[in-house]
């Protein structure tokens, strides 16, 4: 079977969405839609399909879409993910979206509760979860090689010295850390934040978030748009009864650390992935491979309903922190 597909806004994440595709066997790319007309243009002379302007044109134009990339962007890299989502889903069309789902929960809610009530697969981009090392982390936890599981430890910092909204480093990066964290301990109850403005930054740049889950277990989350280049972007550590796991930098390095032996299990560039930028291919690789499979919507990996709860916890640290209190979800 050969997935037709459309990509829509074929910006720097776009094109990345876009190349996975044109070299994926089992895939055809039919469409590539932008609001500026030069940009879909080059994009379709560079990756196939026919370019468009916008969504509804696209979808008038009667062209066979069985999945559709949106990788918009606007405020807090996710101010425009709203519409042109909405269109495809409730033209039935399946959609891949980028990260965050939305930079506003109430219309995060409203892309969720449409594709439900459509029965339509809808995924986000929560492409950390998809490397080999996350993988075979995940599984030794439904081992039960951790034990009871304890605590996550989640650090995910770059060197972003943009100035948006005051909350831009929260909405726009910890997409993914809320989900990195949820994906290996569970859903959280409560959250309390703790947030400074870096040096001459306007933005609230640095975050400390504490958390319990449903499970028990506790955690925490560091986060920076402040870090050096050469700090690293991300390190994870889940501890249990038995043992536990760092994971760095989404998929280079998995160490396991037994609780009673000084005997350490290490892999490095697992599957051959070496760099974050390779973990696009993983991801977006999957959604074919669930496409194409009819898996059904709600089986669907790194789900919006993923994808909103990890938003969800994001904006229960945003209101912890102006109010001083701890949140319950």
């Amino acid at each position: 079977m050969t997935l037709k597909v459309g990509i829509v806004g074929v910006g720097g994440i776009g094109s990345r969405h876009a190349q996975v595709y044109k070299e994926n066997p089992n895939v055809e790319i039919v469409a590539v839609c932008d609001i500026i007309e030069k940009k879909a243009k080059a994009a379709a002379e560079k990756f196939g399909g026919r370019p468009f302007t916008s969504v509804k044109d696209m979808l008038a134009s009667g062209i066979q879409l069985d999945l559709c990339s949106v990788a918009t962007k606007g405020v807090e890299n996710g101010g425009d993910h709203y519409v042109p989502t909405m269109e495809l889903l409730e033209a039935g069309i399946p959609v891949l979206g980028e990260k965050p789902i939305s930079n506003n929960i109430d219309e995060a809610i409203k892309m969720v509760e449409a594709a439900k009530s459509r029965k339509i697969p809808y995924a986000i981009d929560l492409n950390h979860r998809f490397t080999p090392a996350a993988l075979k982390a995940k599984q030794w936890i439904e081992a039960g090689r951790l034990g009871t599981l304890h605590m996550i430890n989640m650090r995910m910092w770059i060197n972003n010295p943009a100035e948006s909204s005051p909350w831009f480093h929260m909405r726009a990066l910890h997409p993914h850390s809320f989900d990195v964290i949820r994906y290996f301990c569970g859903d959280v109850t409560k959250v309390a934040a703790f947030m400074m403005k870096g040096e001459g930054r306007t933005i609230w740049s640095n975050a400390q978030i504490i958390l319990q889950f449903a499970n028990g277990a506790i955690g925490n989350l560091v986060g920076s748009y402040d870090a050096g280049k050469s700090y690293g972007l991300e390190q994870c550590e889940v501890v249990g009864s038995k043992g536990r796991f760092v994971l760095v930098d989404a998929c280079e390095h998995l160490t396991f650390y037994p609780r009673d032996s000084i005997e350490t299990e290490t892999y490095s560039y697992l599957g051959g992935m070496r760099s974050f930028s390779e973990t696009f291919k993983s991801r977006i690789d999957a959604m074919v491979d669930q496409m194409a499979a009819k898996t059904p919507y709600t089986e669907i990996d790194g789900s919006a309903e993923d994808a909103l709860k990890a938003q969800t916890i994001i904006e229960a640290a945003i209101r912890s922190f102006e109010t001083g209190t701890v949140v319950e979800l």
